[in-house]
């Protein structure tokens, strides 16, 4: 009897040791770096400066003259809506930002991917890029009237411009940052160089160039409005500069509550071409 206990003693040993080390055993952690978006913080971040903007606007600590209460502004805002100038307003901008944003995100895609896997454009096209990046698009309006008039040409070259530069600078770097040794698996199994960059080098470089379309979204818009303000008749630009000098200061923020609407709308757009790219991630 005894000699069957000392033998069942280890395992009785193994089973108790095992058993706690299930019970001890360390939560894993590496969870990864995957932040949620939240919409209640969203909105209510909005909502929050908004009754603040009120509250001060009430209490008199902010002059009408210089800032309306967001009554105001909704009021202003309504009677643009209601009299079919915001529209008017809106449909030239929008207009004129898809135009010039797809003409400079086309060329930019093109010299990007060139600069990135050629050899003879690197060289010239990041020495270009590197000088004429730096240059405020802005200054360069008044001689894009003096090459294309004070119509739409000069305004679609403006935002075009504008929205090249960073196009080029981030698809160059997303095709660059691609791993040499998927290219060379994919030619040694004697693949197409166009096999290599549509299943290779593009789905790659994707996820820099998407990033890429939100900085030159932003840069297009400012650049709109920039082109609006100088002879132009319709756009958000001309109302918030023909408010701006008829001291409507109402209507100026009116416009400019448009433009960051604009500017949601944008981002949400991309964001959903963001999910439907990258959905193999």
């Amino acid at each position: 009897m005894s000699r069957d206990v000392s033998k069942n003693a280890p395992t009785n040993m193994k089973n108790r040791e095992s058993t706690e080390n299930m019970e001890n055993k360390v939560r894993f952690r590496a969870t990864g770096f995957n932040p949620k978006a939240n919409p209640v913080a969203a909105w209510g971040s909005f909502i929050a400066v908004i009754a603040l903007w009120q509250l001060g606007s009430s209490s008199g600590f902010i002059s009408e003259l210089a800032m309306p209460s967001p009554v105001a502004v909704a009021k202003a805002l309504w009677q643009l809506i209601v009299s079919g100038d915001l529209w008017r307003h809106l449909g030239a901008s929008l207009q004129r930002l898809v135009g010039g944003w797809i003409m400079g995100t086309v060329a930019g895609l093109i010299v990007g991917f060139l600069v990135g896997m050629f050899t003879w454009a690197r060289s010239p096209g990041v020495a270009l890029v590197s000088a004429l990046f730096p240059i405020p698009k802005i200054a360069l309006l008044p001689l894009f009237i003096i090459w294309f008039g004070i119509g739409e040409p000069s305004k679609f070259a403006t935002i075009a411009f504008g929205v090249f530069f960073p196009t080029v600078i981030n698809t160059f770097g997303g095709v660059d940052n691609v791993q040499r040794n998927l290219i060379r698996m994919g030619q040694s199994f004697d693949m197409p160089m166009t096999s290599v960059i549509r299943k290779i080098i593009l789905p790659g470089a994707l996820p820099t160039i998407l990033s890429g379309f939100r900085i030159s979204s932003s840069i297009a818009i400012i650049l709109l409005i920039a082109a609006e303000m100088i002879g132009a008749q319709y756009g958000i630009g001309a109302l918030i500069l023909a408010a701006g000098n008829l001291y409507q200061t109402d209507q100026l923020i009116a416009g400019v509550v448009v433009l960051s609407l604009l500017g949601l709308c944008v981002s949400w757009l991309l964001g959903r071409l963001d999910r439907w790219l990258l959905a193999w991630r």
